[in-house]
């Protein structure tokens, strides 16, 4: 099982890929486009589960996604023709480091995927070049709840791969953005999202006992449950930030 296929099995009941409670979610997406007729881009969409809750409801918004992961965008396609979204949503396969749409938007998301920039800044410097004027940018980041001590570091994480919550919004302003609105993840949330991550990843090898991909699935998920209980739970955090640039 490569990286993609995990993240897209462990992902299937817990769709939004960051710990987000479906409330949380909804409020942002309230904050983020108010008039409900605005037009989306999601960067690293995946199964394009922030487009199908922005579009509901919102039958004037416009969205369109993009990702690397063809399969996870022809899952989302088939998807959204069954539920009569197809409509309002397009979605692009490629590298959403070089994508470059034709128009500008009113909103950018990128929640769970500044990885695929290489972190905060360079996602929102990417972001900024596909806003209208006067959008807004919603992006979801980690950052430390308090200082990363040995356990946390031997599950895989540097010391300096996040700041504190402070030290974050200290970046975002710097580079340009006045937060609008913020909603930090609580441990709830974050429980709530491991376990459905580790869990749905664990069943489903379950499923496929003697199978070369149910062993994987069962390894996978195992390595995650121990580095998040052992490690990193409680020491990570979440924040996904509402933001505007600065007028300079």
């Amino acid at each position: 099982m490569n990286r993609q296929m995990i993240s897209a099995v462990a992902h299937g009941d817990h769709p939004i890929a960051a710990p987000l409670a479906d409330d949380s979610v909804a409020r942002l997406l309230d904050r983020a486009l108010p008039r409900g007729d605005e037009r989306l881009l999601d960067l690293g969409c995946g199964q394009g589960a922030w487009l199908e809750r922005a579009v509901r409801g919102r039958p004037g918004l416009r969205a369109e996604g993009v990702d690397i992961d063809a399969a996870a965008l022809d899952r989302a396609t088939e998807r959204f023709a069954r539920e009569g979204l197809g409509g309002q949503i397009l979605l692009h396969a490629g590298n959403a480091r070089e994508f470059t749409p034709a128009d500008r938007f009113d909103l950018v998301l990128c929640v769970g995927a500044t990885h695929a920039f290489g972190g905060l800044l360079p996602t929102l410097e990417a972001a900024r070049a596909h806003l209208a004027p006067g959008g807004s940018v919603l992006i979801g980041e980690g950052f430390w709840e308090r200082e990363p001590d040995e356990r946390t570091l031997e599950a895989g994480f540097g010391a300096d791969e996040y700041a504190g919550l402070a030290g974050t919004v200290d970046k975002v302003t710097a580079d340009g953005w006045t937060p609008v609105y913020a909603h930090v993840s609580s441990l709830a949330e974050w429980d709530d999202y491991e376990w459905s991550w580790t869990g749905t990843l664990a069943g489903w090898g379950l499923d496929r006992a003697g199978e070369p991909d149910g062993a994987a699935a069962l390894e996978a998920a195992a390595a995650h449950r121990d580095a998040w209980l052992h490690g990193y739970r409680g020491t990570l955090g979440f924040v996904t930030l509402l933001l505007r640039q600065t007028p300079r």
